[in-house]
C-alpha cells in the first residue's frame, strides 16, 4: 500500500503555531500574577519600592550644571537675607547676624534699651548746633561751641557709667559665658535713636532686663 506523503509546509506551520501558542499562555500566566500599576508604562510591571527608591535617589543626586548652582545658591542666599531681615524687626535669635547672636548680646540691647542715654540724642543735638554755628552772630557761635564741649562731656560721662554698670550686671548675670565685644556692642548701639536700632528693641524703657 503506497502512503501519501505529507506537505512539508504543513509540519513546519503547526509546529510554529505550537510554539507560539506555548509561549502566549506562558506569557499571559506570569502577568496574571504580577499586577501592573495603573501610572506604570502600559506594559510593565509596578516597580519594586527598593527600585523605585534607587531611581528617586538618583535623580535626587544628579549632578546640577553650573548655572543652576549658581541660580540655587543666589536663592538661597536671597532667602537668608529675608530671614534675616525679618529676624531683625522681630529679635528671632535664630536667624539673627553671629554679632548679635546670643543671651549676652541680648541682655546688653535690652539693658541699653531699657534706659535713656544721652548718645542717642547726639544726631538732632549736633543739628541745632550746626544750626547756631552758621548763624553770623559771635556770641550764637560762641555758645555752639560751648555747647558741642557739653554735649561731648555729656555723652562721655554716661558712656563710662553705662560701660561700668552693664560690665558688672554682665559678670552677676553670665559668670561662665564668653562676654568679650559685649559691652563695645552695647555702647554702639546707645549711639543708635532708639526708633532706628536693629534688632528693634524688645523692652520698653524703664523696664528692667
Amino acid at each position: 500500500m503506497q502512503a501519501h506523503p505529507v506537505p512539508l509546509g504543513f509540519v513546519f506551520r503547526s509546529r510554529a503555531k505550537d510554539e507560539k501558542a506555548a509561549v502566549t499562555d506562558k506569557v499571559s500566566a506570569t502577568g496574571s500574577k504580577q499586577t501592573r500599576d495603573p501610572q506604570a508604562p502600559k506594559g510593565r510591571p509596578t516597580p519594586k519600592r527598593s527600585e523605585a527608591q534607587s531611581q528617586r535617589r538618583s535623580v535626587a543626586t544628579t549632578p546640577l550644571t553650573r548655572k543652576d548652582a549658581s541660580r540655587r545658591q543666589r536663592d538661597e542666599r536671597r532667602a537668608a537675607m529675608e530671614r534675616q531681615r525679618q529676624a531683625l524687626a522681630s529679635g528671632d535669635e535664630r536667624y539673627l547676624p553671629a554679632r548679635d547672636k546670643g543671651p549676652v548680646r541680648k541682655f546688653a540691647r535690652d539693658y541699653i534699651d531699657s534706659r535713656f542715654s544721652v548718645a542717642e540724642f547726639f544726631l538732632p543735638m549736633a543739628v541745632v548746633i550746626l544750626v547756631l554755628s552758621l548763624v553770623r552772630v559771635g556770641s550764637l557761635q560762641n555758645i555752639a561751641l560751648l555747647l558741642w564741649l557739653v554735649v561731648i562731656v555729656l555723652i562721655v560721662l554716661d558712656s563710662v557709667h553705662s560701660a561700668f554698670r552693664l560690665r558688672k550686671r554682665l559678670t552677676e548675670r553670665f559668670p561662665d559665658a564668653n562676654r568679650r565685644g559685649a559691652v563695645a556692642y552695647a555702647l554702639m548701639r546707645s549711639l543708635q535713636m532708639r526708633r532706628l536700632r536693629l534688632p528693634k528693641p524688645q523692652v520698653k524703657r524703664g523696664e528692667r532686663p
